[in-house]
């Protein structure tokens, strides 16, 4: 075998390109494993997250090897239309960590209910309170929630008396935003606490007739 120094290629050259070909093997190896996942059956049984992390590494994959064929032509990818696509590949790239960060976090409520907003369309959606339980209503929305069987007790009682004519969409109506308001509420002194709770019966209370 001639020297290095007699071919006229360093010594350090040599080097290098013998460390590139043995990383392009491990390349080839490995990347005929990954293609096997390539698969759409196999595709379809991963989460949505793990699916886009392996569409994403396929795309990385091939444009990094293809910008190494460019540089091997003696062509710089920054002038080479694979400069888009490298572009595109690497604002990808922030959108999925992004995605990966979000996922690792703790879960959080998405939505908080305004419950002060909720009681005063409440209160407006019934017409016919009374002054004290319309009093009753900014109780609620002050957090006094026990207070709402108090208001449910006087609606039931108010509706018991009404007549049949009444007993139509408005009756229909009220007794919708009753259910809404222990929905929303729930019937402890904390406030809003989300699940529907039992409301008791009272001796107040009579049958309906």
């Amino acid at each position: 075998m001639e020297s290095s120094s007699s071919r006229g290629v360093p010594e350090s050259t040599i080097e290098a390109v013998e460390r590139t070909l043995a990383n392009l093997k491990l390349v080839e190896t490995h990347l005929l494993e990954f293609l096997s996942l390539a698969n759409p059956d196999v595709l379809d049984e991963m989460a949505p997250l793990q699916r886009a992390q392996s569409l994403f590494m396929f795309a990385k994959a091939t444009t990094t090897i293809f910008a190494l064929r460019l540089r091997t032509t003696g062509i710089h990818p920054d002038e080479h239309l694979l400069k888009t696509e490298l572009e595109r590949l690497s604002l990808y790239q922030d959108k999925l960590e992004q995605l990966i960060n979000t996922s690792k976090e703790p879960s959080r409520r998405s939505t908080t209910l305004n419950y002060q907003a909720a009681t005063r369309f409440i209160e407006h959606s019934l017409p016919e309170l009374t002054p004290e339980q319309r009093k009753s209503m900014r109780d609620i929305s002050r957090g006094e929630g026990s207070k709402i069987k108090y208001m449910e007790r006087s609606t039931h009682k108010k509706r018991k008396y009404d007549t049949s004519e009444k007993q139509s969409v408005k009756a229909a109506a009220q007794e919708f935003l009753e259910k809404a308001a222990r929905e929303l509420f729930g019937g402890n002194t904390d406030g809003f606490k989300g699940p529907l709770i039992k409301v008791d019966s009272s001796s107040e209370d009579e049958p309906v007739e």
